[in-house]
């Protein structure tokens, strides 16, 4: 394959890709809002019972942004759905899924001072969605803890971070990891003046 030709390949499986990725947001915003209409529920509603932002809600609703997984998770749960209820499995389920790092989609956080990049495609193949973290210095999940259904593994790649999980302390530095049930109230924090890095899984409830 010629230089030009592989530029215009590549150009047009980015083209795909992205196409898809948008597809796929929109169909789980609207999904979302039919099951808040079903229910008679205003953003506010919804937001109390989730423990998000009716801005959070209204932009995975509306505005195209990917919640993470965790959000989606709050949001399933608080609506009495199960995540796969908010996600498209009408194309057959690929066992694997190959995301090169130039194809990472950004997922939507409500956290400020964190950026996620998503490194585990589309929700419906696995139960196991992954993100590499970006974390801000003093960056912070907010005043209350969070409580959800699944399970989150995080390994701290540089930098360091600090989690309270079910009223424990635990500091993390590089090369560390903290594997819980987010069942139990946590919360998460980089007290240094530093960035932070790491790698995130979350577990999806079925």
């Amino acid at each position: 394959m010629s230089e030009s030709a592989r530029y215009v390949f590549q150009g047009e499986r980015v083209t795909h890709f992205m196409a898809s990725v948008e597809q796929a947001v929109s169909e789980l915003g609207g999904r979302v809002a039919s099951a808040r209409a079903e229910r008679g529920w205003s953003l506010q509603q919804l937001a109390d019972r989730s423990g998000l932002s009716p801005a959070a809600i209204h932009k995975v609703e509306k505005s195209g942004m990917t919640p993470t997984i965790t959000s989606l998770m709050k949001i399933a749960a608080a609506l009495g759905k199960s995540v796969s209820y908010f996600i498209d499995e009408s194309e057959p389920l690929r066992p694997v899924t190959h995301i090169r790092a130039a194809e990472r989609s950004l997922l939507y956080t409500s956290k400020k001072g964190l950026t996620l990049e998503n490194i585990s495609g589309r929700y419906g193949p696995f139960f196991v969605a992954g993100a590499e973290a970006h974390v801000e210095p003093h960056a912070d999940s907010g005043p209350d803890p969070m409580v959800h259904p699944g399970e989150e593994l995080v390994v701290v790649l540089g930098g360091s971070m600090r989690f309270e999980v079910g009223g424990e302390p635990y500091e993390l530095d590089t090369g560390d990891a903290l594997h819980f049930r987010t069942t139990l109230p946590h919360s998460w924090s980089n007290p240094s003046a530093v960035p932070a890095r790491a790698m995130w899984l979350a577990i999806r409830s079925s």
